[in-house]
């Protein structure tokens, strides 16, 4: 039975976990659902899902929600296909940089840029007013953030060293929500910043994802 990932095309989080399936070359069938009919709050999504969110997996059989815990049962169920993305659970060191990193991620940098991005982009898009003064605030709190990246990332070349993991590519989806209404702190904030991100923007697996495009969250192989 091929994964299947039920979410969205305009869900960030359902671009998560498509980029970790096209970095491993998983082959996925994406469940669509209309998240302006509120398909997510059906009572057969929510025997599922219990919050009534999107994403969730079906892995022949096995339900697995929230896209971060995905992502990494993703990477351990297929660790010969493609980057390894976690490091060895041997190395002890690794691992507890990899969970430094991961931490970075979800406390200093989707917070903001996740309130930023609903402000601006998601309640225009729904035909809401957007608070301007939230949006500055979150701007101004992730601009502060982003000097420790800065720190970070002149010392290495990724989150949690000089190898690639979950921890950079969980960025991806709100990063680029940010420059969807002009903000430009990924790209200007810094050196370091801007060559880490256009490094991991640069991508095939983000560029394939990156747009919510029909083609681009279909089954792959």
């Amino acid at each position: 039975m091929v994964l299947k990932l039920y979410g969205s095309r305009s869900s960030t989080c359902t671009a998560r976990i498509a980029v970790v399936l096209h970095e491993k070359q998983i082959p996925y069938d994406l469940v669509s659902l209309d998240l302006g009919k509120s398909e997510q709050k059906r009572p057969e999504f929510k025997a599922k899902q219990p919050f009534g969110q999107v994403p969730y997996i079906d892995d022949d059989g096995f339900i697995l929600y929230e896209s971060r815990a995905i992502c990494r049962y993703l990477v351990s169920k297929y660790p010969n296909q493609g980057p390894n993305l976690i490091p060895n659970p041997s190395d002890l060191q690794a691992i507890a940089l990899f969970e430094q990193a991961v931490s970075i991620e979800a406390f200093n940098f989707e917070p903001f840029a996740n309130k930023a991005g609903f402000e601006a982009v998601i309640k225009k898009s729904k035909g809401l007013e957007t608070d301007q003064a939230a949006v500055d605030a979150a701007v101004a709190m992730l601009d502060a953030k982003l000097e420790g990246y800065e720190v970070i990332l002149g010392k290495q070349k990724y989150l949690a060293g000089n190898d690639l993991t979950l921890a950079d590519l969980f960025h991806l989806p709100y990063g680029a929500l940010l420059a969807k209404f002009g903000c430009t702190l990924m790209t200007d904030k810094g050196s370091n910043i801007a060559r880490w991100w256009n490094d991991i923007t640069s991508r095939p697996s983000w560029q394939v994802v990156k747009d919510g495009n029909p083609q681009c969250l279909q089954t792959l192989g």
